[in-house]
C-alpha cells in the first residue's frame, strides 16, 4: 500500500512536554519539526498535545492520567498513531501502546522510517537497516505474540522490517554482518582519502539542516546535477563533484546527509563512515536557510552534530542560503557571523563571493616557506611545484633556493629542506 492516496495516509497526534529545564517555545518548535517529519514520512497530523511536567514518568512518559486523556483524542479524531516528540523506552512504549489502544513512537522512529523510504545505494540501505535494527533490538524484549507490527505505517517500514519476525539471535547475526560490510565500506573510504591526501587533492564538504539548500547548491557550483527534493532528508548519499577556485585550483566539494535536531544516535552510529567525509574535510561550508524562523536554532543543531561526530574542529564557512526568500533576514542573519556569506543557490546570487570565499580560507591554512633543494634532488623540486604555489625560485651554492606556499601537509613532507634562519637551525634541525 503506498501513502500517496490521502484516503489511506495515516492520522497523527503529536505529543510534546515541557520540563522545567526546557521551553514551552523549545517544546513548540519542536512539535513544528516533527509535523514536518511526519509529513514527509506520508502522513497526516491530525492532533496536537502539549504537556506541563516536573519530569518523565518512567512508566508512561506523561503519566497514566495524561495518557488516558490521549486515548479520549485519538478516539475522538480517529489517530491511528501517537507519535512523541522524545524517545519512548521500551517499556513506556508498551505501557502506552496498552493504554492508547493504538501505536505509540517516537521521533526517532519517524526519522528512521524517513530514512528508510530514501535511501537509494546499497550502502545506504545498510546503514539504514542496522540504524533500525539498532532502534529495534530493545523493544524485541517481552514481546511474545505483540511482536508483529502489520500495520505497515510509519516505524515498521524499510530494510530489516522482516527483523521484527525472527528471534533475537538472528537479528544480532544480521546486525554483525552489516557491520562488517560498513567496516570494509569505511576501510575503502580510508584508502580514498590518503590517495587524496598524497595527491594533495582539497575536499570540501557541504554541511547542514536537512532542506537547508545544499543539493541545489552543489548543482548550481559544480553543474552536479544532483536531484534536488523539497522534502527533508532527500539526500542520504554523499556527492563529490570537482569545483574550480578562482586561482584556477580545483577541489573536491561533497554534498552530505542533512542534520535535524536530536538525531537519533543510532543514525549517526551507522552513518558514521559516509560521515568520515565531512571529518577529514579541509572546509566545511555550513549551509543554512535564511529563510527559517528558527534559523540560529538550525545552525546550533548542526553544530552539535559536527561535535558529535569529531568534526568541529574542521573549518567552517556560513552560506546564508535562500536569501532571494529570505530578504533582509539572509543579511541580518550573516553580519551575527564575521566571514558568512550571504547567497541564493536557485538564482545565482552571491555564488561568486561565495567560491572566492572558499578559495580565501584554503589559502588562509597555507605558510610561506624557504626552501633549499640540492641540485641533485630534481624529484623534490618537481614535488614542491607540484604541491605548492612557487613564489620566487633562485639557483644559488648549494642548490635551488625556493619561495614557495604550502598548506600543513606539504611542510611537514618537506620539513628536511626548510632554510636555516639567521642565527638559528633549519626546521629539520640540520
Amino acid at each position: 500500500m503506498t501513502l500517496i492516496d490521502r484516503r489511506f495516509r495515516e492520522r497523527i497526534v503529536l505529543v510534546g512536554v515541557v520540563f522545567p529545564w526546557v521551553s514551552g517555545a523549545s517544546v513548540e518548535a519542536g512539535l513544528d519539526e516533527l509535523a514536518l517529519l511526519v509529513g514527509t514520512a506520508g502522513a497526516d497530523v491530525v492532533g496536537r498535545v502539549v504537556q506541563r511536567r516536573q519530569s518523565p514518568d518512567p512508566a508512561t512518559y506523561v503519566g497514566q492520567g495524561k495518557a488516558r486523556e490521549l486515548h479520549e483524542l485519538a478516539e475522538t479524531v480517529d489517530a491511528d498513531t501517537v507519535v512523541f516528540d522524545e524517545e519512548l523506552t521500551p517499556a513506556q512504549q508498551r505501557n502506552l501502546e496498552k493504554i492508547l489502544g493504538r501505536t505509540a513512537i517516537d521521533r526517532t522512529a519517524v526519522i528512521l522510517d524517513i530514512f528508510a523510504q530514501n535511501a537509494r545505494s546499497q550502502e545506504g540501505k545498510a546503514q539504514v537497516e542496522l540504524a533500525m535494527l539498532r532502534y529495534r533490538l530493545p523493544r524485541l524484549r517481552g514481546r511474545g505474540s505483540q511482536l508483529s507490527q502489520q500495520a505497515g505505517g510509519i516505524g515498521t517500514r524499510g530494510p530489516g522490517e522482516t527483523q521484527l519476525e525472527v528471534d533475537r539471535r538472528r537479528l544480532l547475526r544480521r546486525m554483525t554482518a552489516l557491520e562488517s560490510e560498513l567496516r570494509h565500506v569505511a576501510a575503502t573510504r580510508r584508502t580514498q582519502a590518503r590517495w587524496r591526501e598524497r595527491s594533495r587533492q582539497r575536499t570540501v564538504s557541504l554541511v547542514g539542516y536537512t532542506n537547508a539548500g545544499k543539493s541545489t547548491l552543489l548543482n548550481a557550483l559544480t553543474d552536479a546535477q544532483v536531484v534536488v527534493a523539497d522534502r527533508l532528508f532527500s539526500t542520504l548519499d554523499p556527492r563529490t563533484r570537482r569545483l574550480a577556485l578562482p586561482g584556477g585550483e580545483m577541489v573536491l566539494a561533497s554534498d552530505t546527509v542533512g542534520f535535524v535536531r536530536k538525531l537519533p544516535h543510532q543514525l549517526v552510529e551507522a552513518f558514521r563512515s559516509t560521515l568520515e567525509v565531512v571529518r577529514e574535510a579541509d572546509l566545511l561550508v555550513h549551509v543554512v536557510d535564511g529563510s527559517a524562523a528558527d534559523a540560529e536554532s538550525q545552525i546550533e543543531a548542526v553544530r552539535d552534530v559536527l561535535g558529535e561526530i569529531g568534526a568541529q574542529d574542521v573549518p567552517e564557512l556560513l552560506a546564508v542560503n535562500k536569501a532571494d526568500r529570505a530578504g533582509t533576514a539572509a543579511a541580518q542573519l550573516a553580519a551575527g557571523h564575521p566571514g558568512a556569506v550571504v547567497v541564493s543557490a536557485r538564482t545565482g546570487a552571491g555564488l561568486d563571493a561565495l567560491v572566492r570565499a572558499v578559495g580565501d580560507r584554503l589559502r588562509a591554512a597555507d605558510t610561506v616557506v624557504d626552501l633549499v633543494v640540492p641540485f641533485e634532488r630534481g624529484d623534490v623540486l618537481a614535488a614542491v611545484h607540484r604541491e605548492g604555489e612557487v613564489v620566487a625560485e633562485e639557483h644559488g651554492e648549494g642548490g635551488t633556493a625556493v619561495r614557495v606556499v604550502l598548506d600543513e601537509a606539504g611542510r611537514a613532507r618537506f620539513a628536511g629542506y626548510v632554510a636555516a634562519t639567521p642565527g638559528g637551525r633549519g626546521a629539520d634541525g640540520a
